[in-house]
C-alpha cells in the first residue's frame, strides 16, 4: 500500500510536471493501476475489507448466540444474558474452546447492530409534567433512614419539584401531587407516569388503564389528563428518570443530616427554588401555560372502617391507636393521611394521632384513659399509657406508688388533673413539685391555681362548615347506614 508521501509525489509529478503514468510507474517501480488510484484521490489510504474474515472458533456458535440475544428481548431487563454468561453457557453446553474475549467482541458487535433508536421529545409550555418515585438515604435525628422521593418535572422548562415521604402509599402519592401543584402555582395539562400500583389497578391493551378510584378523583379535582408508559419502558419519561438520579447525586450528597423529615423537605424546597431560578426565563413562560389551581385543596387521605376493642385501641397499618373511652367497642371511620390519622364517629372527629410507620407500636393519648383511671386508680402502677409519659412522671410514679401501699391513689389524682388543665402546665407543676420536695396532689393543685391557669376547654370537634367530606369505601357498601346515621355496624 502506498504511503501518503508517495501519493503526494505521484500527484505532483503528474499534475504539475506533466509526467505520464508510464514514466511514473517506471521511475517508482509501482504498477500503473496503483498510479491511477493515486491520481483519482488524495485521501489517506485505507484498507477496505471486501469480505468478512472467517473465524473458525466462533463461526459455529454465532447463530446460537444470536438466538439467545433475540430471546432476551422478551425477558426482564435485569435477567438477560451478559457476555460472561454466554461464554460459560457455551463452555458448559457446547464444549466451546474459544476465549471469553472473542465472545465479548462478538456480543458487542451484535448489540451495536440491534441497538434501539429513540426520537427526541418536547412539549409546549405548561403542556406536560412527568412523575416518578425515587429513594435515598438520609440521617434523621442521627439514624440512617431510607426515604421515598416524590419527583415531578415540567417537560418544557425542566423545573423540578421533590418531596420526601416516609412511604409510597396511595395517600403519599396524592399528597405529592397536591404539594407540587401548590408550589408550582398551577397544574400541567398532562402528567406522564410509568404504571404505579397506587394509580393503576389493571393494565389493559395499548394506552388504556384501569385507574384507582382515588387517583381518578385527584384528576377530576385538578383537571389534568394522565398518560402511562408502556410496561418496563421508563425511557418514555426520561425527563423525570434523570431528575431522580440528579437529585440523589446533588441535593442528597453528602448524605443530609437533619432532625426531622420536615427539615429535610425544607432543604429540598430550597434546592428546587434554586433550580427554578436557574431556569427563570423558561419558567416565566411555563407558568403562564399551567391550569389554575382549584379554590379548595384535595383531601389526600384513604378512608377505612376500624373496630376499637376493650383496651380502647384499634389496629391500622400494623400499629395500634387509642380512642376516647366512649368510643370503645365501636366501629369507627378513620382518614389516613401521610402524617396523621384522624378518627371519626359518624361526622364527629373524636381522636387525632401522628401516624407511625413502625410495626406493632401502640400510639396512645393519656386523656383517652383518664376516665378509666378515675374508676380504676390501681391501674396507674402498670398502665402502658402511663409508662409512655415523660421521665418526670416516671420519677413521680416511683416516689408515690412504692413509698406506701396506697400511693397509687395520689398518683392517679395527679394524673386526673390533665382532665382540667393543659398537659404542659401539669407537667411543669409536677417538675416543680419534685424539685421542691413537696410531692402530692394538693401541692401540685395549688401550684396550678396560684399561676392563674384556667381549665382547658372541652373538645368540641370540628366547627360547623369544616366537616371533612364523607368518603364511603367502595368495597364496604354494608357500612353505609352506619356512616351516615348512627346505626350500629
Amino acid at each position: 500500500m502506498l504511503e501518503m508521501v508517495d501519493i503526494e509525489y505521484i500527484r505532483k509529478k503528474h499534475f504539475i510536471e506533466g509526467w505520464s503514468i508510464r514514466k511514473i510507474s517506471h521511475n517508482l517501480n509501482v504498477a500503473r493501476q496503483t498510479v491511477r488510484k493515486a491520481l483519482q484521490t488524495s485521501e489517506i489510504p485505507k484498507y477496505n475489507l471486501t469480505k468478512a474474515k472467517s473465524c473458525p472458533v466462533m463461526d459455529p456458535y454465532k447463530d446460537i448466540i444470536r438466538e439467545w440475544l433475540e430471546s432476551d428481548k422478551n425477558q426482564p431487563k435485569k435477567q438477560r444474558h451478559t457476555a460472561c454468561r454466554i461464554f460459560y453457557r457455551l463452555c458448559e453446553e457446547y464444549d466451546f474452546t474459544g476465549s471469553e474475549s472473542s465472545v465479548r467482541n462478538f456480543v458487542r458487535q451484535e448489540k451495536n447492530i440491534t441497538k434501539e433508536a429513540f426520537v427526541p421529545l418536547t412539549a409546549d409550555w405548561g403542556e406536560q409534567a412527568q412523575v416518578d418515585w425515587g429513594r435515598a438515604k438520609v440521617y434523621i435525628d442521627g439514624r440512617l433512614t431510607e426515604v421515598s422521593l416524590f419527583c415531578l418535572r415540567l417537560k418544557a422548562s425542566l423545573v423540578p419539584f421533590v418531596w420526601a415521604s416516609p412511604t409510597e402509599k396511595l395517600e403519599a402519592f396524592l399528597e405529592g401531587h397536591k404539594r407540587a401543584f401548590e408550589w408550582l402555582g398551577g397544574v400541567p395539562w398532562n402528567l406522564v407516569y410509568d404504571n404505579p400500583k397506587t394509580a393503576v389497578t389493571k393494565i389493559l391493551k395499548g394506552p388504556y388503564r384501569e385507574e384507582h378510584v382515588l387517583f381518578s378523583s385527584l384528576r377530576a379535582h385538578y383537571l389534568f389528563d394522565s398518560e402511562f408508559c408502556n410496561p418496563a419502558s421508563g425511557n418514555e419519561k426520561g425527563t423525570v428518570e434523570n431528575l431522580v438520579k440528579y437529585v440523589r447525586q446533588n441535593a442528597m450528597v453528602p448524605i443530609p443530616q437533619v432532625n426531622s423529615l420536615d427539615e429535610l423537605n425544607q432543604k429540598l424546597l430550597r434546592w428546587c427554588e434554586k433550580q427554578r431560578h436557574i431556569r427563570r426565563k423558561d419558567w416565566e413562560l411555563e407558568q403562564h401555560g399551567l391550569r389554575p389551581l382549584p379554590t379548595i385543596p384535595f383531601k389526600c387521605s384513604r378512608t377505612h372502617i376500624v373496630k376499637s376493642n376493650r383496651l380502647l385501641l384499634f389496629q391500622f397499618d400494623r400499629n395500634y391507636y387509642s380512642v376516647p373511652v366512649d368510643c370503645g367497642h365501636k366501629s369507627l371511620r378513620i382518614e389516613a393521611f401521610v402524617d396523621r390519622v384522624e378518627v371519626y364517629e359518624h361526622n364527629k372527629m373524636v381522636a387525632f394521632h401522628a401516624r407511625s410507620y413502625s410495626r406493632g407500636e401502640k400510639i396512645m393519648e393519656l386523656e383517652h384513659y383518664l376516665p378509666v383511671i378515675a374508676t380504676k386508680p390501681r391501674a396507674v402502677k402498670n398502665a402502658l399509657v402511663v409508662r409512655k409519659l415523660p421521665e418526670i412522671y416516671q420519677k413521680l410514679r416511683i416516689e408515690l406508688c412504692y413509698r406506701e401501699p396506697e400511693g397509687y391513689r395520689e398518683y392517679a389524682k395527679i394524673l386526673l388533673l390533665n382532665m382540667e388543665f393543659n398537659f404542659e402546665d401539669v407537667l411543669l407543676a409536677v417538675e416543680e413539685s419534685l424539685k421542691s420536695g413537696y410531692i402530692g396532689f394538693e401541692y401540685i393543685m395549688q401550684l396550678l391555681i396560684s399561676q392563674g391557669l384556667k381549665s382547658k376547654p372541652q373538645h368540641q370537634g370540628p366547627t360547623p362548615g369544616t366537616l371533612p367530606k364523607l368518603d364511603i369505601p367502595v368495597d364496604n357498601p354494608s357500612k353505609f347506614n352506619f356512616l351516615i346515621g348512627g346505626v350500629s355496624a
